[in-house]
């Protein structure tokens, strides 16, 4: 389905299920502009209108809820690098970056009554075509930006959906640790405080006095909690809003 403009799409499709208006059988729904797009932890994500692929997809319920960022991340990282674009990975939970830039964003939203999910949400926004950015974003980066030229939007939705359809039948577990962001040698982090700030990245010059710590990725948990252990060996447990990447 699509639709010229709307507030958000993880939010119209959640309105229209809500109604009873979601047509049976479909699954997808774009747009050319959001007037309200989100992102992870309050996060406004910016795009300018028809330039980028901005979506939602049902996806069939499942308890463990980590699963559908491992879907999904590994959905759009199959589609892009298939486009021939490499040096891409995921980061945890769910972005993909180029090199250290962010080219798509993933929100999962979960409709659950009592202990049952009934359905699930992604919401996904990638840059495809904008090549410049209004917000104070840190570190946006397209596909025209990445490999020089325009791409069909449409074309690029068709494969996503492809691949997302793909990953739900398939165990790419193994594929999404091997993809992981940052996922060999040692990173600086720094833990996240107590703070409505919507961001799970502190820039290197806004440290601020924090202690940054150098650490790698040890495990991902299979309920999606990452798992670093330090220079000296000791590893630590941390939940999605805990732990900030330094980059």
């Amino acid at each position: 389905m699509f639709i010229e403009r709307t507030n958000s799409t993880n939010t119209l499709m959640r309105e229209m299920i809500a109604k009873g208006e979601w047509p049976e059988g479909e699954c997808f729904l774009r747009t050319d502009f959001q007037t309200a797009g989100r992102g992870q932890t309050g996060n406004r994500w910016e795009s300018e209108e028809g330039k980028n692929l901005l979506c939602s997809i049902l996806l069939p319920p499942r308890q463990n809820l980590f699963e559908l960022n491992v879907i999904t991340g590994v959905a759009v990282h199959r589609m892009i690098s298939k486009l021939g674009i490499s040096e891409l990975t995921i980061k945890w939970p769910n972005d993909i970056y180029w090199r250290d830039k962010k080219v798509a964003g993933i929100l999962i939203e979960n409709a659950i009554i009592g202990n049952d999910v009934k359905y699930s949400i992604a919401g996904i926004g990638l840059n495809v075509n904008q090549i410049e950015w209004c917000s104070n974003a840190p570190n946006p980066v397209s596909l025209k930006q990445i490999y020089g030229i325009d791409f069909d939007v449409e074309e690029v939705a068709e494969r996503l959906l492809k691949e997302v359809q793909s990953a739900v039948k398939e165990d790419i577990r193994a594929y999404y640790r091997a993809h992981l962001y940052r996922r060999e040698g040692f990173w600086p982090f720094v833990e996240r405080e107590v703070s409505l700030e919507p961001t799970m990245n502190v820039q290197r010059d806004e440290v601020q006095g924090r202690k940054v710590f150098m650490a790698r990725i040890a495990d991902i948990c299979p309920t999606g909690e990452i798992v670093l252990e330090d220079q000296k060996g000791i590893s630590k447990k941390y939940h999605f809003k805990e732990i900030r990447f330094v980059i």
